[in-house]
């Protein structure tokens, strides 16, 4: 019976929509914009947890508006003026309740439960070799979040009927949410505006931009203790037909709150944490990289072979030898740590992040020579960078007769000068002595190990840095 009451009310309700809404709204924002969500080893269907990280971003638009669509459904009943009605029939108020909560409940977590389907089938059919369950909670507390806002918002729209009661939940929720809870990811790890504990009542999380991190365990188990009592209370004051039990309904959600600010991490650190399977090292000699990218090693490994060999034949003894992934975290725009024995690979970076065969070899000599010290990626570089002098560094260890660029010269005024100042300082290398060219690319190198240097070309030239 309940079953088939169940059916007539996603038949004939609006409750459906709702999940309708969550799956094409997040697939048209996934789909039809061309964000940072595709980029890098972070994107949406990169990796698993990235995947998921992805998804939950989306809930600092979705949670408000789903506490909005459970008021709307929740004054069903005032709006067609029956609720004295059915409030005469035998059948219990929470029985009453549950019906339409399911179908919300049940609608929500299909359509968010698709869009995790439609995410998991790319990532799989992307090749990750990395697989792990360590997503999964994430996107069942994303599931709860939706599921308790619908029908928190169902409960107060049942309390307080009014047709003002959607519209201010849907802003109430939007500037919290928005406003001064949701994190940032602009830090070594994602931080929020207020108190992290505070901060973590939202379900939603930072764009993630790093593949190696993962929300910590207290994360999932406080948020659900909360999302918990937002749901408790929800249905409490959906059945509620008295005042003083509409009172006791608030119950559930503080001591929900008060229990997951006991549990919530203090801060950022806690709360993004390393993956640890994801970052164990895998390793073909000299080469290492991490699980997660585990699948880039063979093509890497033999890159490294020849780059090292020609990094030995120009720097002797002074060569790096090996080639590691970085994994170090860092803020945006922040130098990273860079050693004169290990040869650095972001697969973020834009020398790395499509290249194969030979221009892979060129990406790693590049960073043998003079590795960037600062970012060059869709998130922190947008222009060229060090590039110039890189690419001088490793045309002349090949012994190229013309600079050969290791990327796109640009169109832009600012581009175009830079790369003919690269062609100038070509062809000034090119004229000297061997022995005044090895000393030359030796300058760059130091100059780009000490990130003190912010115009490799004017290293590599000798003038005065800028």
């Amino acid at each position: 019976m309940t079953g088939r009451v169940l059916r007539i009310e996603l038949r004939r309700s609006a409750a459906p929509w709702a999940g309708v809404v969550v799956l094409g709204g997040s697939l048209a924002v996934f789909c039809l914009i061309d964000g940072i969500w595709w980029k890098g080893t972070a994107g949406w269907t990169a990796q698993w947890t990235s995947m998921a990280l992805w998804t939950r971003y989306l809930l600092a638009f979705w949670w408000p508006l789903v506490v909005g669509l459970g008021a709307v459904y929740g004054l069903r009943d005032s709006r067609s003026r029956t609720a004295e009605l059915l409030a005469t029939t035998p059948l219990p108020a929470w029985r009453r309740a549950a019906l339409p909560a399911g179908a919300l409940a049940l609608a929500l977590a299909s359509g968010f439960g698709l869009l995790v389907l439609a995410g998991g089938v790319q990532v799989a059919l992307g090749g990750s070799s990395y697989t792990s369950l360590g997503w999964l909670p994430i996107s069942l507390v994303a599931t709860l979040a939706l599921v308790a806002g619908a029908v928190f918002g169902m409960g107060v729209a049942r309390a307080l009927p009014s047709v003002l009661t959607p519209p201010a939940l849907v802003l109430a929720f939007l500037v919290v949410t928005g406003g001064l809870l949701r994190p940032n990811s602009e830090g070594e790890v994602p931080s929020s505006r207020g108190p992290n504990r505070l901060s973590l009542l939202s379900p939603a999380t930072a764009d993630p931009r790093e593949t190696l991190l993962t929300l910590s365990g207290s994360v999932h188990l406080g948020q659900t203790l909360w999302l918990l009592g937002l749901l408790a209370t929800g249905f409490a004051l959906l059945s509620a037909v008295t005042r003083r039990a509409r009172l006791l309904a608030l119950v559930p959600v503080l001591a929900g709150a008060a229990l997951a600010l006991a549990v919530l991490p203090a801060t950022a650190r806690d709360t993004y944490v390393i993956d640890k399977a994801a970052a164990a090292p895998v390793c073909d000699g000299p080469v290492c990289v991490t699980r997660a990218n585990a699948a880039r090693l063979p093509e890497l490994a033999a890159r490294s072979a020849e780059a090292l060999r020609v990094l030995h034949e120009v720097l002797g003894d002074r060569a790096p030898t090996s080639v590691r992934e970085d994994t170090a975290l860092r803020a945006l725009g922040e130098p990273r740590g860079l050693s004169a024995d290990v040869v650095l690979v972001d697969f973020d970076e834009r020398l790395f992040v499509d290249a194969t065969g030979e221009a892979l070899t060129r990406a790693l000599i590049a960073q043998g020579l003079a590795p960037n010290c600062r970012g060059h990626n869709d998130r922190e570089g947008g222009g060229t960078g060090d590039v110039p002098a890189q690419s001088i560094a490793v045309s002349w260890a090949l012994h190229d007769s013309a600079l050969r660029p290791l990327e796109a010269k640009g169109s832009d005024a600012y581009e175009l000068d830079t790369w003919a100042d690269a062609d100038a300082a070509w062809e000034k290398l090119t004229a000297l002595p061997p022995a005044e060219q090895h000393s030359r690319i030796a300058d760059l190198r130091a100059a780009a190990l000490s990130c003190a240097h912010h115009d490799l070309l004017r290293a590599l030239t000798g003038e005065a840095s800028r």
